[in-house]
Formats: C-alpha cells, sequence, structure tokens
C-alpha cells in the first residue's frame, strides 16, 4: 500500500517547508523584500503659516515639504532604523535627504511611528516638478527603491512665489 510513503513524504515536506520559513524568520530584514507606503505633507515649520502634515504636492519657496514613509517586511511588520542602515529620499536634482525613525507627533504623545524627512525649498530654487525616489538599505548593505507615479501633475512641484515665515 503507497498511503504510507506518500503521507511520509508529505510530512517531511511540510516539515522542511515550516523550518525552511521559521530560519527566514530568525534572518534579518532583505531589502528585496520590503513594502513602501508613504506620503508627502506639508512639514511643520517655525513661522510658516500652515495647515502642516496636510498632503500636497505644490510648494512655495521658502516651505517645507516633508515625507512620511512606512516600510514593511514581506509579513507586514513596520521595519525601524534597528533592521535598516539607512533610508534615503533621492531628489531628481540630486540631493538625497537621510530620513529617521521616530515617533509622532515627535513631541507630545506618538499616535503612530514611521519614517520622515523634510526639506526647505531654497529662495532661490525653481519653479517645475520634480521626481524622486525613496531608497530603502539594510543592514548587509542591499537596497530596494520606491518611486510613486511618475504622471507630472501628481509630483513634488515648486510654484511660484514663496511663503511668509513670521519671527
Amino acid at each position: 500500500m503507497r498511503t504510507p510513503h506518500i503521507a511520509s513524504a508529505l510530512v517531511m515536506s511540510v516539515a522542511f517547508f515550516g523550518s525552511a520559513l521559521a530560519a527566514n524568520a530568525q534572518g534579518a530584514v532583505s531589502a528585496s523584500r520590503l513594502f513602501f507606503e508613504g506620503d508627502m505633507v506639508r512639514a511643520a515649520q517655525q513661522g510658516a503659516p500652515g495647515p502642516f502634515c496636510v498632503l500636497a504636492n505644490q510648494f512655495k519657496r521658502k516651505e517645507g515639504v516633508a515625507w512620511r514613509i512606512r516600510v514593511l517586511d514581506h509579513t507586514g511588520k513596520n521595519v525601524d532604523d534597528k533592521e535598516l542602515k539607512s533610508l534615503v529620499v533621492e531628489l531628481s536634482d540630486g540631493q538625497k535627504l537621510t530620513a529617521k525613525f521616530g515617533p509622532h507627533p515627535p513631541r507630545g504623545t506618538a499616535t503612530d511611528h514611521f519614517w520622515s524627512v523634510s526639506w526647505i525649498i531654497p529662495e532661490s530654487y525653481p519653479t517645475g516638478s520634480l521626481t524622486y525616489k525613496v531608497v530603502a538599505t539594510d543592514l548587509q548593505g542591499q537596497s530596494q527603491s520606491w518611486e510613486p507615479f511618475k504622471r507630472e501633475p501628481t509630483q513634488l512641484t515648486v510654484i511660484a512665489g514663496e511663503i511668509e515665515i513670521k519671527k
């Protein structure tokens, strides 16, 4: 009768597959298996008119742009600064902005934890659209990147004018 052999093979296969999953779960986070969530908002900037932390893609000079990014592993777990070497927002003009992982809001009672970085648009910055990508580098030095939609109306856009900073 072949049933004991089939059952034995099935048990061995499940045991092997299960131990492989367990070994992978105990290993380090791999940058090739990450998922990104994120948005772009008006940065909380002292003296700026606000409102802050609201979705936007059009900004004036002297205004703060903030990227809020959540990185998830293949199980859906939030990946923090103990599991990634770095998370960088790379602008199409060559600037690289290093994000930090932490609680939000940064002051007061935290309601969430994620990666963030902000950039103040210089007074002399040209108007127009900028593309960007987010690059996560794991502890082994492997990188994975994410880019938003490439439609110009949805990109980071510097528009004419500048905000007034109150002192």
